[in-house]
């Protein structure tokens, strides 16, 4: 798989107050997310903490997790 640098640096986003999910493991496979101040929100990979940052618009993020609680990416973990 070849992998594509997108997004924006951590420096970007140092403000950032990063969370993850209370059902991740402590072996640092987790999603990351944090709301900036501008109202977006951020996502990182907590592997590596200070590699890219994917930043969402509000309503991106209303989307997605919609889908998610619908189970509509519930075929990514079979």
């Amino acid at each position: 798989m070849q992998l594509v640098e997108m997004g924006v640096s951590v420096e970007a986003v140092k403000e950032a107050r990063w969370c993850k999910s209370r059902h991740s493991g402590g072996n640092g496979n987790c999603v990351e997310v944090a709301r900036l101040s501008d109202g977006h929100v951020a996502m990182r990979n907590s592997r590596f903490p200070e590699g890219p940052v994917l930043v969402y618009t509000r309503e991106e993020i209303s989307a997605f997790l919609g889908g998610v609680k619908d189970g509509e990416f519930d075929f990514t973990l079979s």
